[in-house]
């Protein structure tokens, strides 16, 4: 039954990206999957400095060097006009990001990619709902990388292959790296899979959601997990997920465990019900273009089906906080970039970080199926109240750059 339901939901992928797909257990297993698979301990990868801890840390776990690239503050993606021919030559492979679903200059980095014969991995987490010119991102790399629980109500991520690499490999690694599901998590997962029918049976769960939400302390956000460079210097003498398990398994404690039915089954409806959610969070994107603090990437040409909607604005954590007080969450947000957050020991820094640490100080992402309750309350001009960023003003290094030049 697991095995039938993890194959459809590869179909499901397959039919949307035109390449064979393989479930994996989780997007962040996923994606160091193919960092095992493409690169080889030493090399040097570009990535974003707006990317996701997991996925850094899945780096290091491969034995891999990340190398940090300039973003643009159009849209928070890799600025790629702005790599120096240095860093590309001496580059075994490059890691889009997508942030946020706004997809990166692909066709770009891929002719790069090209030229120096060195794979491009798609990291599509942000972007399963998302295309360029009709293609959907995640059918252009060597290998991309979906994670479905961040778009749906259902767990596990899926690795998608232009032929780089074969399925034999990929299920022999994937086997090799997957852990049984403990009896204390799967009683736990029981627990919450009985709760969470009876609740759904009375009608209760939102409810229930809402007022649990109401309880919570009100804080403000430590946006990285915890370095802890005594201890990331021991993990990442030896390659292997087992030393990276206390960074890889923040939120997602069974990242590398078999999903089970129950799960696969709200993953797959969610997966044939992405249609409707893409209208869905289309109209919220439309709604939310209308406030003056939208990125200008988010802003231009057709809307796209984000999973945020980036925002500029400045006290941005005042905001988040103001946010979590009327009981929306705020998530996805990379502050320090990640050259500031490593340090120079586990990665080498970009050489015009000025607009990442803009970006990452002012970027607040805005779930677009929130944003009918968010412009209910008016939210531009509570925004005002902190200052909309003016992406005119020489505060923006990216656009201060250009006006100097």
């Amino acid at each position: 039954m697991t095995r039938q339901l993890e194959r459809a939901i590869e179909g499901v992928l397959e039919t949307r990206t035109g390449r064979e797909c393989v479930f994996m257990p989780s997007g962040r297993f996923a994606i160091h999957l193919a960092f095992r698979l493409l690169l080889s301990p030493g090399d040097r990868i570009l990535m974003s400095p707006v990317e996701d801890d997991t996925v850094f840390y899945g780096a290091l776990a491969a034995g891999l060097r990340p190398v940090i690239a300039p973003v643009s503050t159009h849209d928070g993606n890799i600025r790629v006009e702005a790599v120096d021919d240095a860093t590309w030559r001496n580059l075994a492979g490059v890691l889009t990001g997508n942030t946020y679903g706004l997809p990166d200059r692909v066709a770009d980095l891929r002719s790069q990619c090209a030229q120096l014969k060195i794979p491009l991995i798609e990291d599509a987490a942000h972007a399963l709902e998302s295309d360029i010119d009709g293609t959907p991102v995640g059918s252009t790399g060597a290998v991309a990388v979906f994670s479905l629980s961040k778009h749906l109500h259902g767990r596990g991520g899926v690795l998608s292959l232009d032929g780089a690499v074969s399925r034999r490999d990929v299920t022999r690694l994937r086997t090799q790296l997957t852990v049984p599901k403990t009896v204390p998590r799967r009683l736990v997962d029981r627990s919450r899979s009985v709760a969470r029918g009876s609740l759904e049976t009375l009608h209760l769960r939102r409810a229930l959601e809402r007022a649990l939400r109401a309880l919570e302390p009100v804080r403000s956000e430590a946006w990285r997990v915890p370095l802890r460079a005594p201890r990331l210097r021991g993990a990442v003498s030896d390659v292997g997920l087992d030393q990276f398990d206390p960074w890889m398994e923040t939120g997602y404690p069974d990242y590398r465990m078999p999903q089970q039915s129950r799960h696969l089954e709200r993953t797959l409806a969610g997966l044939r019900d992405l249609e409707r959610d893409r209208e869905r969070r289309i109209a919220g994107v439309r709604r939310l273009r209308t406030l003056d603090a939208v990125a200008p990437g988010a802003r231009e040409g057709a809307a796209q089906p984000l999973l945020r909607v980036p925002l500029l604005v400045e006290g941005r954590d005042n905001v988040a906080l103001e946010l979590r007080r009327r009981r929306i969450n705020v998530y996805f947000v990379y502050d320090p970039p990640l050259d500031d957050y490593s340090g120079p020991e586990f990665s080498e820094p970009s050489s015009t970080p000025e607009a990442a640490r803009w970006w990452a100080a002012h970027v607040l992402p805005i779930d677009p199926h929130d944003a009918l309750v968010i412009s209910g309350w008016k939210l531009a001009r509570e925004y005002r109240r902190h200052t909309l960023v003016d992406l005119r003003d020489n505060r923006d290094p990216e656009v201060a750059g250009t006006e100097k030049s």
